[in-house]
């Protein structure tokens, strides 16, 4: 047992700090930083031998792409405060400025070790038949294949451009690519600046042949200084860099916009034109090359990021290979809950039966497709209603909604232009949608809808019966395989009334009264959160058990922290599970010693959000009361979207949740970070012979509690039993 085992592993001894540091902004840690100390963690992924050797590179791949993504948004918005001359601090107490520094300082160790740990995995692909060449390795057949693949597959598509008073400097756009070049004419020795932009809908790495088992590519820019003379016949290089931009991409969209959709689409269009965030650029530049550059793009120095290395390691993505799933996690196959096969898949019937929790990936997504799917085919279901916060280009549950809309049932779909960086994808779905007949409401402009929430009206004998899925995930079949979340289907006639005024909510903006079970942001969701640890505090101030569990993507509402502070202050014991971000500050004496912080990174990306009370009972009990939300605890969710917190009462589901989902991420220990009061991570790595636990093997390997039907719980395991389960319910 480790420290990591927040099932079974006392509280550690709390830190003493100074009284500032509990009462002032040194409570707080700061978000950007703790921000990139989860990237830190994403990218140690990438050199854990434990993980299969694609997929570390998968890994690297994913910190440059959410590297990037911190860039464009978070620092671009950074830069912006500083440039208005605003000197604000944030909770932490840091200005804009103090704060764009550090990041720049973090961010640039980060990326160099990107490229430590690239050329390692570099050497260990070499091992295993998978060669990245340059051009100096290339043999006769190469440079013979190569050349039909550049006049085929690469020339039609690019655009050299010569530099001078004639041919302004082009637009590069986010996240654009090129080869910059100074080239000299062999007839006069003339000079010519020039650039190569280099197309984004072209693969990165150009496979070349090779034995049967191996596998060796070219980088494509390699392969464009192997052909300059047919780009630039006549010329010679003198000299040579590669660089991509980064661009401002948070939208800005006018409050009064009468038609929001033709709106986001001039803003997407806004959005590549950004103001430039950072430049990356090979190292050794020639010098006149670099200042072209720099003045083109309007960059400073603390603007441009050197890089002796591969520049775009986003694109090594390329380079996990389907062929070699040997170098890959194993194939997992999502269960189908056994209630639902008992009613021959119908899921209506499943649910008629009892609330079914399902546990994504460990159970297949295709049940809420499938959903909707019969929900279209039906003839006695008469309306549906759904909210798309981010959905796949060719979205099976928009082929289902426009299905039913074609069918004649009265369809509303809730689509979210404002889904960042799923902007044009949502515009897609949402003409497709008005084309099938459906009625397509965008919300608040004001507000994003990140609620997730879809209702069946079905006749059954002479009453309409309401079925309800709640979600804290996305509606999006991809990332459904490699997110963890939760869908719960229920037809409860209270459960169905509030997601039925909340989609009044959204299409008529008249703030629902009288919700049952359910909490909403920015409504009543915060307040309820307050309320709920606020009791729980109550509870050990009377004696009773007092705990909290809690699982997230991110913290970092001061308001929620400080209510966390007063509760552990009056000795409630929160365990949190924070996959990301997290500023609060845990196992401080007098301030957080009742508090632990741990995030769990491995093969899937933890997604779901979840808060269990012990209520009186401590946990798990039958007391507890257990939510399930789409809100993660920051102040743009509980305040600037419309988001859920619901309430489980079924028992069946309530135990799964306790004793299985949280006790599993509380128990895990073989990908767990645990937090300490300085905002360190440290993991707990096994000693000889020693295998942590890991959860997400516990969840693939063992069924869930709910939904087992006439398969029965007996074989179910648990990792913790309820308190009182020998109690009467």
């Amino acid at each position: 047992m480790t420290q990591a085992d927040f099932l079974k592993a006392p509280f550690p001894a709390p830190v003493s700090l100074p009284a500032a540091e509990i009462t002032g902004p040194g409570r707080f840690f700061n978000r950007e930083l703790s921000w990139l100390a989860f990237n830190w963690r994403v990218l140690d992924e990438a050199a854990n031998p434990a993980v299969p050797l694609l997929e570390r590179l998968r890994f690297l791949s994913i910190s440059a792409t959410n590297l990037d993504e911190f860039y464009t948004v978070r620092v671009a918005g950074l830069r912006a405060l500083v440039r208005a001359g605003n000197t604000t601090p944030s909770e932490d107490g840091r200005t804009p400025a103090e704060q764009l520094r550090l990041i720049n300082e973090d961010a640039r160790r980060l990326m160099q070790v990107q490229q430590t740990t690239f050329n390692k995995l570099k050497k260990e692909m070499e091992a295993e038949g998978i060669t990245l060449l340059t051009r100096s390795k290339l043999t006769s057949r190469d440079l013979k294949h190569l050349e039909k693949h550049f006049l085929d597959k690469v020339f039609p598509v690019l655009s050299p451009l010569a530099i001078d008073p004639a041919h302004p400097f082009p637009f590069i756009p986010n996240t654009g690519f090129s080869l910059a070049l100074e080239l000299e004419r062999v007839s006069d020795h003339r000079a010519l600046q020039a650039l190569l932009p280099i197309p984004q809908q072209i693969a990165r790495f150009v496979p070349l042949p090779g034995r049967e088992g191996e596998n060796r590519f070219l980088p494509l820019e390699e392969l464009l200084l192997l052909h300059l003379d047919m780009l630039f016949p006549g010329f010679t290089d003198r000299g040579h860099c590669l660089f991509r931009v980064l661009r401002d991409s948070d939208l800005e969209v006018e409050d009064e916009a009468e038609d929001l959709v033709r709106e986001f689409e001039t803003a997407l269009k806004r959005r590549r034109r950004g103001e430039v965030i950072r430049l990356k650029m090979s190292a050794g530049a020639p010098p006149e090359l670099k200042e072209l550059i720099m003045e083109e793009l309007a960059v400073t120095e603390q603007e441009v990021v050197e890089v002796r290395g591969l520049l775009g390691v986003a694109d090594l993505k390329e380079l996990v290979l389907s062929s070699r799933p040997d170098l890959l996690w194993p194939p997992f196959t999502p269960r189908v809950p056994e209630r639902v096969q008992d009613h021959d898949g119908d899921l209506f019937a499943a649910i008629k039966q009892k609330d079914i929790l399902l546990h994504h990936p460990y159970e297949t997504f295709d049940l809420v497709i499938r959903f909707l799917e019969q929900a279209a085919r039906d003839p006695n279901v008469l309306a549906i209603k759904q909210t798309l916060y981010r959905t796949s280009w060719d979205s099976p549950i928009v082929s289902a909604l426009c299905e039913a809309a074609e069918a004649g049932k009265s369809v509303t779909a809730l689509v979210e232009l404002k889904a960042r960086f799923d902007e044009a994808a949502n515009i897609r779905q949402s003409r497709r949608l008005e084309r099938s007949g459906a009625h397509v409401v965008y919300g608040f402009v004001n507000y994003k809808t990140h609620a997730k929430i879809s209702t069946v009206v079905r006749r059954e004998g002479e009453n309409l019966v309401t079925y309800t899925h709640y979600g804290t995930g996305n509606y999006h079949p991809i990332t459904a395989r490699i997110y963890t979340d939760l869908s719960f289907f229920t037809c409860d006639a209270a459960l169905g009334r509030d997601a039925t005024k909340v989609f009044n909510y959204l299409s008529g903006y008249v703030q629902p009264q009288g919700l049952e079970n359910l909490a909403i942001a920015p409504v009543t969701l915060k307040p309820r959160l307050l309320e709920l640890i606020g009791a729980e505090a109550d509870h050990a101030r009377a004696g009773r058990p007092a705990e909290i569990w809690a699982k997230l993507n991110s913290l970092i509402e001061p308001d929620v922290i400080d209510a966390l502070y007063s509760a552990s202050n009056a000795e409630v014991k929160i365990n949190l599970v924070v996959r990301g971000i997290c500023g609060l500050r845990p196992g401080v004496k007098g301030l957080s010693e009742n508090i632990r912080v741990k995030s769990i990174v491995g093969r899937f990306l933890e997604h779901s959000r979840i808060v269990c009370f012990g209520n009186g009972g401590g946990l798990p009990s039958k007391k507890a009361r257990v939510f399930l939300s789409s809100a993660d605890w920051m102040s743009r969710n509980l305040t600037r979207r419309v988001e859920t917190l619901v309430e489980a009462h079924n028992p069946t589901v309530k135990n799964q949740i306790m004793g299985q989902i949280m006790a599993a991420n509380l128990a895990d220990e073989a990908q767990s970070w645990v937090l300490d009061a300085m905002g360190r991570y440290r993991r707990f790595l096994p000693e000889k012979d020693e295998t942590l636990f890991n959860c997400h093997r516990f969840f693939m390997e063992n069924p869930s509690l709910s939904g087992r039907g006439s398969a029965g719980a007996k074989d179910v395991q648990r990792l913790a039993t309820l308190r009182d389960e020998g109690q009467a319910a």
